[in-house]
């Protein structure tokens, strides 16, 4: 679709003489295009593009204005309402009128918010035009003067906080139940919690937002001694080493994956750092993925990479303080150790660096529903593999700080994700739907699906393409419009404001406190209760109050499905087996001195063998890693796609071979019958049958322990052989044909 069109599909009508005249404004530069652009048509064409960018900027300022005022309007209705001394029912269906009040700001909030956007593409688009078509070159100049008039600037996150906070006064009837609650509190464990992650459009970013604080409050988590917000910012630098094993580890979700971090929030001013390392667990070791951390002071923290700093003061003063409990204090000096140990023995370095905004939603205290929705996201590299010493000898660069969309840095150096992260948890009682406007949401248009989306593997698969040979599976998510149809009633509309019933409001509790009584509602509250779903404090948004944190270590348990599914099954090839010698020294059981008597190991080992030296063709055991041009469109990537592996595979591959054991023993016990009670024929059948026996409880040890290595690592199969069973049922039937013929030569 052409901009012009959308422009005129997406405008509000009772707007639209305030919008850029993109019609008329590119009509005018092609005629006078194609009459010979003179100095004089250049001149006119830039008093009209400031004519118009006036326009746009006086609008917009005064909306935004205006929905400042109707919001420090509503407050002062709330406030008033709840002080009087009517009845509830009275006090309701007047809280009912300023919810509409607010739907209404809520509205216009979204369509400023649109106006602002399109407004800004617009003239984007048609300075381009114009540097296409006239001799002039006017961008340089055009952005200059847009800056003086920043409409685009325009940040509407106070005006969501405001909104926030009084949307969930009024729809509580007036009272403030959040105030004084903890947020972390209501974390129960008898809960399952489903976690999946979505992509938002920047088209939709705005109207998401303001559909969820319908239902859930802004997550807002102050400073002390301060009543001014946080700052949303959370950056955090992953550490991975030169053969990015880390990275391969969590593409694949191999067994005891590690990803080491470090994390701050808020400026670089920020003085306290969490160390965490998430380490994963497959389902099948019957342990839960988890997430550990612990803070430093910044000043600290080289030195506890180096080595030279440890935890044992920073510990010793928790113990005095009785902030921690003996075993939360071990397992810090446990956490610690083993972080500076990989450190030290993996020759870990900073790689990627990650920066967002977050907008958390949540009620405090009920761990329900979860949101976060992540914008601005920016990877940057912190890496010195190029022999450019972007960190220098610091744990993290310092020439960047928070200043999205960080222009001073070159393009090979920073990936600007062009979506939001929205991130979804639920957490419910078995059995339990989740509500339906949550059901909406994750259905709806304003999102897509990316269940297993990584922050880390996305940043360095883009910003080290040339060190990657596995890429992660949304890749191919990424050449497309995210964009969707509304197929329902989801998000904000447009509505019109009860201002009238506003003034009744107001002039109906003057009255009541002049007479000192309340009348009575001529009809019941229109105040609808919203099912009291609500959100846990997300973990990395909990840890902005450094006071919940207590300087000490904090572990968290994940179980959730987006961290126990595979991205990608285990085949490295030669390259990665010769970078990772040390790799031999702690091979799984199963890597026993069967299976290298196993002769089916070499049907995967050699695929995998020729999947290294032929690159042209997949191995012949990897089907779900497509094949993709990416970069050069050599076709020398692989996308990994999700392959998730249940337990009732390996309890069906038991159950084969139990199957086949039955077999055996049966057979056996026929060789041991003929042995002992037969006569010269039956005993010579007897052998026979007790070697094929043997032979068969032999193969079907090999062929398990074949498959079972197979199913770990996610390989795709054929799982079934073909020779075996042939040479088992010709054997057999060898020797029954063996046996008939002794038997009957013995009789003549």
């Amino acid at each position: 679709m052409k901009f012009g069109q959308q422009l005129r599909e997406s405008l509000n009508p009772d707007w639209k003489f305030y919008y850029v005249d993109y019609a008329g404004l590119k009509k005018s530069l092609y005629e006078r295009a194609d009459k010979g652009y003179t100095a004089d048509d250049e001149a006119e064409f830039v008093n009209m593009l400031d004519g118009e960018l006036e326009k746009v900027n006086s609008f917009q300022q005064t909306k935004s204005s205006e929905m400042k005022r109707r919001i420090e309007y509503c407050e002062k209705q709330v406030a008033m309402i709840t002080a009087n001394s009517a009845s509830d029912l009275a006090k309701r269906e007047q809280l009912s009128i300023i919810e509409r009040e607010i739907d209404a700001v809520i509205s216009e909030v979204y369509e400023l918010a649109k106006f602002t956007r399109l407004n800004f593409t617009a003239f984007i688009k048609i300075v381009k035009k114009h540097d296409k078509n006239a001799p002039f070159v006017l961008k340089p100049v055009f952005t200059l003067r847009m800056n003086s008039r920043p409409f685009f600037k325009e940040n509407y996150d106070e005006l969501l906080l405001e909104l926030s906070r009084l949307y969930n006064i009024v729809r509580n009837g007036g009272v403030d139940v959040d105030q004084g609650k903890d947020p972390q509190s209501g974390n129960g464990q008898n809960f399952v919690r489903q976690t999946t992650k979505y992509w938002v459009h920047p088209d939709n970013v705005m109207e998401l937002k303001l559909y969820i604080l319908k239902y859930l409050p802004v997550l807002v988590y102050r400073k002390k001694d301060t009543d001014e917000p946080p700052n949303p910012a959370i950056t955090s630098i992953y550490f991975d080493n030169e053969n990015l094993d880390l990275y391969q580890g969590r593409i694949e979700k191999s067994e005891g994956a590690e990803a080491i971090r470090l994390r701050w929030y808020g400026d670089m001013q920020s003085n306290e750092i969490f160390i965490e390392r998430k380490t994963h667990h497959e389902d099948w070791t019957g342990e839960k993925s988890v997430k550990e951390r612990f803070s430093l002071k910044e000043k600290h923290v080289n030195d506890f990479l180096a080595g030279r700093y440890t935890l044992d003061a920073k510990i010793q003063k928790l113990r005095e303080e009785g902030l921690k409990s003996e075993q939360d204090l071990e397992h810090m000096q446990t956490l610690g150790s083993e972080v500076q140990r990989s450190v030290h023995n993996k020759h870990l370095v900073p790689v990627t660096r990650t920066f967002y905004n977050r907008t958390a939603f949540q009620i405090p205290g009920d761990a329900r529903v979860r949101i976060s929705l992540d914008t601005e996201l920016t990877m940057v590299r912190e890496d010195a593999f190029d022999g450019k010493p972007r960190a220098g000898d610091n744990w993290r660069r310092t020439d960047i700080g928070i200043d999205y969309p960080f222009p001073q840095l070159p393009e090979k150096d920073v990936c600007r994700f062009p979506y939001a992260i929205l991130e979804v948890k639920l957490q419910t009682q078995s059995g339990v739907e989740p509500s339906q406007w949550v059901t909406d949401l994750i259905n709806s248009h304003l999102v897509e699906a990316v269940p297993k989306f990584s922050k880390f593997i996305h940043g360095t698969s883009v910003l080290l393409e040339d060190r990657v040979e596995v890429f992660p599976f949304w890749f191919s998510q990424m050449d497309r419009d995210i964009r969707k149809p509304a197929t329902k009633a989801i998000g904000v509309s447009r509505g019109s404001s009860p201002r009238g019933s506003i003034v009744a409001i107001d002039s109906m509790v003057r009255k009541r406190h002049s007479a000192g009584s309340a009348s009575p509602p001529q009809s019941p509250s229109s105040l609808q209760f919203h099912d009291a779903v609500s959100i846990d404090v997300d973990d990395d948004v909990s840890d902005m109050s450094s006071q919940n944190e207590g300087a000490g270590s904090q572990l968290t348990t994940q179980g959730y499905d987006d961290e126990h599914t595979a991205l990608l099954g285990n085949h490295r090839g030669k390259r990665h087996l010769q970078k990772r010698p040390e790799q031999a020294l702690h091979k799984p059981s199963t890597s026993s001195w069967l299976q290298y008597l196993n002769p089916f190991r070499h049907l995967s080992s050699g695929a995998s063998a020729g999947a290294s030296s032929n690159r042209q063709h997949p191995p012949r055991d990897a089907p779900f890693i497509a094949r993709q041009d990416i970069g050069n469109g050599t076709g020398d990537r692989r996308i990994a796609v999700p392959v998730r592996v249940e337990p009732k595979v390996f309890f069906a591959n038991e159950r084969t071979f139990l199957s086949w054991l039955n077999f055996a023993i049966v057979l056996g016990s026929l060789a041991l019958g003929l042995l002992n009670f037969g006569d010269r024929t039956g005993r010579i059948a007897g052998a026979a049958f007790t070697v094929i026996s043997m032979s068969v409880m032999v193969y079907a040890l090999m062929l398990f322990q074949w498959r079972a290595e197979r199913i770990r690592r996610r390989e795709s199969g054929p799982y079934d052989d073909r020779i075996g069973p042939t040479v088992l049922v010709v054997v057999l039937i060898s020797a029954v044909v063996l046996n008939f013929y002794l038997k009957v030569n013995s009789s003549f």
